[in-house]
């Protein structure tokens, strides 16, 4: 169970999506941060946390673009993954090593993306 105990930052906007995300990933073994549903929440939120494994960000935060927490993120080396609906020409030129997960995406798609996310990363301690 490569999510199992792993601590994961959901940063979305969408309530219900949020809500059913959240689920997947606990119902994988994942301890869920957040959902955030905003960047400067999410930003507060990466500053509070001890540790983060990998975080699953969607782009469009109520029309902000999720950016300035992507780069957050990459200044912290926490891996991370976009999931959204916009093409790879939003993300591609600005993060172009970071996967992104179609929406609607399916449930062993996304658990899979953020299980080989996992994998590819070096280990984390609090």
């Amino acid at each position: 169970m490569p999510l199992h105990h792993r601590r994961i930052l959901i940063v979305e906007d969408e309530y219900m999506l949020a809500f059913d995300l959240q689920t997947e990933l606990e119902d994988a073994g994942a301890v869920v941060i957040g959902p955030e549903p905003s960047v400067a929440r999410a930003l507060s939120r990466i500053d509070r946390e001890a540790r983060i494994d990998a975080a699953l960000l969607d782009i469009n935060l109520r029309g902000e673009m999720a950016f300035p927490v992507a780069d957050a993120l990459a200044a912290r080396h926490i891996p991370f993954l976009f999931a959204s609906g916009y093409d790879d020409t939003v993300i591609g030129t600005r993060y172009p090593g970071v996967d992104r997960c179609n929406k609607p995406f399916s449930k062993p798609l996304l658990l899979g993306s953020l299980g080989r996310l996992l994998d590819a990363a070096p280990a984390r301690h609090p």
